[in-house]
């Protein structure tokens, strides 16, 4: 084994030894050799990382077995390891992303009694992460899918004496099976055509069957790479949490606020977005399949945007707008653009991890309260939070020099080409990605306005029933709300201004060899010539600083400083105004309040369809059949046999010396007879 190789191997199990470790025997080695090991173990994963993205830089690639697991017949399950410059980019952004949570967690779970538990916790999510990305294989690639669900379901409900986060957990758990089921059936028909689960392999053999069909339905003809990249996209739609599968995102808030920067930031929502552009070389044999992710994005994209207007919980309105930002990812999929919405997947780890983290800076200065109508006037309180928390800010509505600027045009102007072409379903997704950004500018501003500016509301705060709930700790039960707001100790704040460096710079200096130098050949696959929009992206681009000029007179900055403005109106000048709309569009809010009924509908469709089906099961099935025929029946026609029979004991000798004379007479009758 080579030096790089052992590296590879380095990689996904430094954190997963860190893992074992606090585990294991954190009880004994205490807390600070805990998050020690766990640190330690991630830093040697982003270490290791980073000598690998120069290896691959240098030109250097690798796909190969580790070892072979399991053989049958002629396939081979096996785990392996593909090293190019998109694993690379993964590799490096989820384990500096992991890092910045790693050191960031010791200041936020410092009080609470799962210390230890929760640093092997999230240095195991980080393992599973690093195995899905470094995955060669679909079965490597399936095990770091399941992999990141449990550790998930783990984390959302890590505080597990709170029935809220026991329902947010066993929610993710379960809308992300269903997302599964269908990934595996497309993992199962790749295994039924293609006889390997190799990547390689599959793409290399796909364009023999680009014009494959298959019947599901009698009398009724599906293309088969069609049929493929659904099924694997409806694995995505759970990951990623896209449109019907979104709905457990916004309640694993539940969880501490270290692994909600964790989930939605670098690792668990993006791994849809990094198999379907792994999986590029499949999803360009199918028109229809693009067009359905690209639909089912830019949903995403628009409506979640909607939700974060109405949200008061500071992590919930984060979290909404992860759900529109992944929809936007999607979107450049379906366009074609694998490689723009891998750039934004980059610069939106970085700033939106930084939001989150911020968020849970003000949640820590505010003593655990998440209300943003207690809060305002925080910007003097806890400047550093402040600063980076508007860096983040605006990156994500896509101000011209900051990183999502680079990313989120980038995707904006690729729809753009993709409906200029004809593309189904282009047309809505240009309107939902343009509109996204005024409601993405809103929202976020909103929030900023409504933390940071304005009048202080949390002086003297009376409780009512209102908001009795937020007079305990939301993350830690039976903490009061008390004292004045404070800035937060340096392991929260370095993290904060480490990651803030990235979202203002890292789209300037990446956009370039990103989208237009080639650094993803070899790695994605685009038909340039049925899918346009790179080639015209590239034609289109005279450097990073005229791209962010030219924006200046662009319909997007516009509608994002639209935003901005109004969001400032209504909050900071005219805060009547929104209270006002509140009573005016009472229905479209109750819509909106009830995130438009998919919880509702789950709850009553399938939950309550889940239990009529096991109420109908044991009415029949238990009580009537296995209870009523097999057991209560049978100890009745045993009780019905010997009551029979009893009447044969009557208890008198003649009775007997009678039935003994008939049975050797019917004995004898019998004997003569055969003899």
């Amino acid at each position: 084994m080579t030096a790089m190789q052992q590296l590879y191997l380095l990689v996904p199990l430094a954190p997963l030894l860190g893992a074992m470790v606090a585990g294991l025997f954190g009880w004994a080695i205490g807390r600070t050799f805990s998050h020690l090991v766990t640190i330690a173990g991630v830093a040697v994963s982003c270490w290791a990382s980073w000598l690998i993205f120069q290896d691959v830089q240098a030109g250097h690639s690798y796909n190969g077995t580790v070892y072979t697991w399991i053989t049958v017949g002629s396939v081979s399950m096996q785990i392996g390891f593909l090293i190019d410059s998109l694993t690379a980019m993964m590799m490096l952004v989820v384990t500096f992303v992991s890092l910045m949570v790693h050191i960031y967690t010791i200041g936020y779970m410092r009080d609470d009694p799962g210390y230890q538990r929760f640093f092997s916790y999230i240095s195991l999510f980080t393992f599973a992460m690093l195995m899905l990305v470094m995955a060669n294989n679909f079965m490597q690639l399936f095990f770091g899918w399941e992999a990141v669900g449990l550790v998930s379901y783990l984390l959302i409900g890590f505080w597990y004496t709170r029935p809220t986060a026991i329902y947010a957990n066993l929610k993710a758990f379960l809308v992300n099976r269903v997302g599964d089921f269908g990934f595996l059936l497309g993992i199962g028909v790749v295994l039924a055509y293609f006889g390997t689960l190799d990547y390689a392999a599959v793409f290399a053999h796909a364009p023999e069957f680009s014009s494959q069909m298959i019947s599901l339905i009698p009398g009724s003809s599906w293309s088969l790479m069609t049929v493929i990249c659904i099924l694997l996209f409806i694995g995505a739609m759970g990951k990623s949490a896209q449109i019907p599968l979104h709905v457990w995102l916004p309640d694993s808030m539940e969880g501490p606020t270290p692994i909600s920067a964790l989930i939605h930031a670098a690792t668990m929502v993006t791994a849809g977005i990094f198999m379907v552009a792994r999986m590029s070389p499949l999803f360009e044999l199918s028109q229809t399949a693009l067009s359905f992710v690209m639909v089912i994005g830019a949903m995403t994209a628009l409506f979640m945007g909607f939700l974060g207007i109405i949200q008061n919980d500071i992590k919930r309105v984060i979290a909404y707008s992860t759900l529109s930002q992944l929809g936007y990812m999607t979107v450049a999929l379906g366009a074609s653009a694998y490689s723009v919405a891998v750039f934004h997947l980059m610069t939106h780890a970085f700033f939106k991890a930084l939001l989150f983290l911020a968020a849970g800076s003000v949640i820590m200065g505010m003593h655990h309260d998440q209300d943003i109508r207690n809060m305002g006037g925080l910007r003097k309180y806890m400047p550093i939070t402040w600063i980076t928390f508007l860096i983040g800010s605006l990156a994500l509505i896509g101000t011209p020099f900051f990183s999502g600027f680079y990313s989120k045009d980038s995707i904006i102007e690729a729809t753009h080409i993709a409906m200029e072409h004809g593309m189904a379903g282009a047309g809505f997704a240009y309107f939902a990605v343009l509109a996204g950004v005024f409601v993405t500018a809103f929202y976020s501003f909103r929030l900023y306005f409504l933390v940071f500016h304005g009048k202080t509301r949390f002086h003297a705060h009376e409780p009512n029933e209102l908001d009795a709930g937020h007079e305990e700790s939301e993350e830690h039960p039976g903490e009061e709300h008390h004292g004045m707001p404070h800035e937060s100790p340096w392991v929260v704040t370095v993290p904060l201004i480490l990651l803030a460096i990235p979202s203002v710079l890292i789209g300037y200096f990446t956009i370039q060899p990103m989208l237009f130098g080639g650094y993803f050949n070899g790695a994605i696959t685009v038909d340039g010539a049925l899918h346009p929009a790179m080639p015209d992206l590239q034609r289109d681009y005279h450097g990073a600083a005229s791209m962010a000029l030219h924006s200046l007179s662009g319909l997007p900055v516009w509608l994002a400083l639209s935003g901005v403005v109004l969001a400032w109106f209504f909050y900071l000048r005219r805060p009547e105004i929104p209270e006002a709309i509140k009573h005016r569009f009472a229905l479209i809010y109750v819509i909106l309040e009830n995130k438009y009924g998919f919880d509702r509908f789950n709850d009553w469709f399938f939950a309550g369809g889940a239990r009529a089906l096991g109420r109908f099961f044991w009415h029949v099935g238990e009580v009537k059949i296995i209870d009523g025929f097999f057991v209560n029946g049978t100890a009745n026609l045993v009780g019905w046999f010997a009551t029979v029979v009893r009447k044969w004991q009557s208890g008198y000798i003649y009775h007997y010396a009678f039935a003994m004379i008939i049975g050797i007479f019917a004995l004898i009758t019998w004997f003569v007879r055969v003899v």
